[in-house]
């Protein structure tokens, strides 16, 4: 049984029982070593600025208003920004394991988690054998930007584990009609995650089944369960429009949804080929694999792994590479059809060095992978060495990843040279060690370190004003995170603005910079804490 647990291709000798139980062993592998991936030093690190700070802003309110989940609060103010599931998710934590950093971000890395059986589950009923769809699975667990973003209290986790189910559902719907009803409920799921981007995603699940399987979609199966699943979506969105009016439906649709389509919001902007700049910073070594994987897709365009392939990737990066706002992780549902791209090439590969000979298996092995797989063990060598010597305050977890990911790399490169198909395993093996030692050291949110520490400050907001005080900062911008654990409403206002609020403001509160501080020159100062770097003050 150990021998065929291993074993990425069906024989014929397997009988139906045994390829049953090893879909479940193979399911609950990935499944385990997700959440142990997820897991690792998930609550060690505060949340960062901007999403996680709105979201568990939101999350508390929505559990300290006795769940009253159909209008969120930001500060007291309805939140017109995205729908409440994963807010609620959030609040049903907190009831149960108190507000802290591990309760907000469990739910989405969970979620995150379940998405890599499920993207195993697609790779299932597109691919005819086993080992393409292990393989994609695998390299879907350890592409660092799912990873990265699924740990963080976001929605795009969450976003990809219910467009996986869709898909999921609607490939299995080809044998079984009733399984349509399941890409309803995917579909509501996503819409009331994050909105109409849930319209988006199922627009290319249905371009994709109309070249592959054009019968279901006048299958009565699929279009109840869109009934059902667009019901709960259809009823928050009344409830919104009764509720708040017109409002709602100039915020929510259009300055944060159908505005992003043509103008940058927020500043948030960046030319056409941002996003192909995002894939070759954050997708190796797996990139290395996705030329030829593209290829292998037109070229097998009949089948349905290509099918799906091409039609995800391609609609999908058309749209975000055309919108005006561009943001990191607006590229996160590329990664699963990255995956099953790579996954067929490097299944290739495998099956290709089994059944040729020595004087053909050079095609699968170009010298260009032993190059760039060199090149990136090289560079990894270097700055292991540098952070690790020449760099004392880096620590020692980024050395010993740096360390591993090289060590990887470098058996790799050597044993592509030599022609051993096992290179395979060793990336997945490295790249999985490697991505734990990440999440496990404080580098994993990186973005923690482009500004100052929010919880001494807001310790020291909690201590010296009273709950529910307005205080303003000479800081130039928000931050949501600063709000969630001062539990206050800290709003930045230029040094014009700071001496209005002083005037206007019957008891202001001040937490000014000390060389602000110094410029603005108030009167009757009452200094309630100071540090090197802040100080707070109020009017005597």
């Amino acid at each position: 049984m150990y021998r065929e647990i291993f074993t990425l291709y069906e024989s014929n000798e397997q009988s139906r029982r045994t390829r049953h139980r090893l879909e479940q062993i193979w399911v609950l592998i990935l499944l385990l070593a997700a959440i142990a991936l997820y897991q690792m030093n998930l609550g060690d690190l505060p949340l960062r600025d901007w999403d996680e700070g709105i979201v568990a802003q939101v999350a508390r309110e929505i559990y300290r208003g006795d769940f009253n989940w159909l209008y969120p609060t930001q500060g007291g103010e309805p939140y017109f920004n995205k729908p409440p599931l994963m807010h609620l998710s959030i609040a049903i934590a907190y009831a149960f394991g108190g507000v802290n950093e591990w309760t907000t971000r469990l739910p989405g890395a969970m979620l995150t988690a379940l998405s890599v059986p499920l993207l195993y589950g697609v790779g299932r009923e597109v691919f005819r054998l086993r080992g393409p769809a292990i393989f994609a699975a695998l390299i879907y667990l350890t592409l660092l930007p799912v990873v990265r973003h699924g740990r963080l209290a976001m929605l795009d986790g969450p976003l990809l584990c219910f467009f996986l189910l869709t898909l999921w559902c609607l490939l299995r719907s080809r044998r079984d009609l009733r399984w349509a009803l399941g890409v309803g409920i995917g579909f509501g799921l996503m819409c009331l995650t994050k909105g109409v981007i849930g319209v988006l995603l199922v627009a290319i699940a249905a371009i994709f089944i109309a070249w592959d399987t054009p019968r279901l979609l006048t299958s009565w199966y699929l279009w109840n369960g869109f009934f059902l699943g667009s019901a709960p979506v259809v009823f928050w969105y009344v409830a919104q429009w009764l509720h708040y009016g017109d409002r709602f439906v100039a915020s929510h649709f259009f300055a944060q949804s159908f505005q992003r389509l043509w103008a940058p919001v927020e500043n948030n902007s960046g030319p056409p080929w941002y996003y192909v700049l995002e894939v070759l910073k954050y997708a190796w070594p797996w990139l290395l694999f996705l030329p030829q994987g593209l290829r292998s897709a037109w070229e097998n365009r009949t089948m349905s792994w290509a099918k799906l392939v091409l039609v995800w990737s391609g609609v999908y990066f058309a749209v975000i590479s055309l919108m005006g706002t561009k943001l990191p992780w607006y590229v996160l549902p590329l990664y699963p059809a990255i995956a099953l791209a790579c996954g067929a090439k490097l299944a290739e590969v495998w099956q290709g060095e089994k059944h040729s000979d020595p004087f053909t298996r050079s095609a699968l092995y170009p010298s260009a992978w032993i190059a760039i797989l060199g090149l990136l063990s090289l560079g990894c060598w270097l700055a292991s060495f540098y952070f690790g010597l020449l760099e004392p305050t880096a620590g020692v977890y980024l050395p010993m990843m740096l360390i591993a990911v090289a060590l990887t790399l470098s058996v790799a490169a050597f044993l592509v040279d030599r022609q051993d198909r096992q290179f395979i395993l060793i990336l997945f093996w490295g790249m999985y060690v490697s991505v734990c030692l990440f999440v496990s050291s404080p580098h994993w949110i990186w973005e923690l370190n482009e500004d100052y520490p929010v919880k001494p400050v807001a310790e020291m907001l909690r201590q010296y004003t009273p709950a529910g005080a307005r205080i303003y900062t000479s800081h130039p911008y928000h931050r949501p995170s600063l709000n969630f654990y001062s539990d206050r409403q800290v709003i930045p206002g230029d040094r014009s603005q700071l001496q209005q609020y002083w005037i206007d403001d019957p008891q202001p509160y001040l937490l000014l910079e000390q060389s602000t501080f110094k410029r603005l020159g108030l009167n009757a100062v009452n200094t309630l804490t100071e540090t090197d770097d802040w100080i707070l003050v109020s009017r005597q």
